[in-house]
């Protein structure tokens, strides 16, 4: 314990906690300060000026990372027939239909995203309450229930992720690894932030993107200057 308050604390020096540092200034300092002995997952957080409560101020999307996440996804697809052999071929790791429902229902979750053709969804819709708090029910808002298995599994294996405001009016996710280079890091996290951007929902007013940080795993969050992510957050 006192070995990790002391990783802790040398972490959290230099890092100003009221300073806007540009984006690039912040990565490098995430990327210095990574002292532990895995690849650390690097996050965006976004504090946006919306009440998720209101139907017209849900901010919702998905995103392909340039540079993909670094991070295996296991991708399961509810599909019958030719669909099925369709998502087998392009690289889900799970796929079946009432089998795959069932093994759902039993608790057995072994997935980290869910696709589904149209044709399915009067079956997947009976998991609404297991997959749902999850995040991991299909919808075709971000592209999940699909009759184009192939691209919706590319996608997912490739870097697609997706993004929903939590009640508090934060968006955040995974956008890559500590040991991406640095440019490849700041083209996702400005990516990530132009579809949060673009997702601006009809109700929300006045000042959209109120503050971004980035962090590490182990690592402290550093505040961004909005401005620096290529005007993205400006809207």
């Amino acid at each position: 314990m006192a070995n990790t308050g002391k990783r802790i604390r040398s972490a959290r020096e230099g890092v100003e906690r009221t300073k806007l540092y540009t984006l690039d200034e912040a990565i490098e300092m995430i990327k210095g300060k990574s002292s532990v002995k895995f690849d650390e997952t690097i996050e965006v957080a976004m504090n946006l000026g919306v009440d998720p409560r209101h139907a017209d101020q849900m901010v919702r999307g998905v995103v392909n990372l340039p540079n993909g996440t670094g991070r295996t996804v296991r991708v399961a697809v509810f599909a019958r027939g030719d669909k099925a052999d369709e998502a087998k071929a392009a690289g889900a790791d799970i796929v079946g239909a009432e089998d795959l429902v069932a093994e759902i229902q039993a608790g057995n979750i072994n997935f980290d995203r869910a696709i589904a053709t149209p044709d399915m969804m009067g079956l997947v819709g009976r998991l609404g309450k297991v997959l749902g708090p999850r995040g991991l029910m299909p919808n075709p808002r971000v592209g999940t229930v699909t009759p184009d298995v192939t691209a919706a599994v590319k996608a997912s294996k490739g870097g697609a992720v997706e993004f929903r405001v939590e009640k508090a009016g934060i968006v955040h996710a995974g956008v890559g690894k500590v040991s991406f280079d640095a440019a490849k890091i700041a083209e996702n996290i400005r990516a990530f932030a132009d579809a949060v951007t673009k997702a601006k929902p009809s109700g929300a007013k006045g000042n959209y993107v109120k503050r971004v940080a980035i962090s590490s795993t182990m690592g402290p969050g550093v505040k961004i200057d909005p401005s620096t992510l290529s005007g993205a957050a400006s809207a």
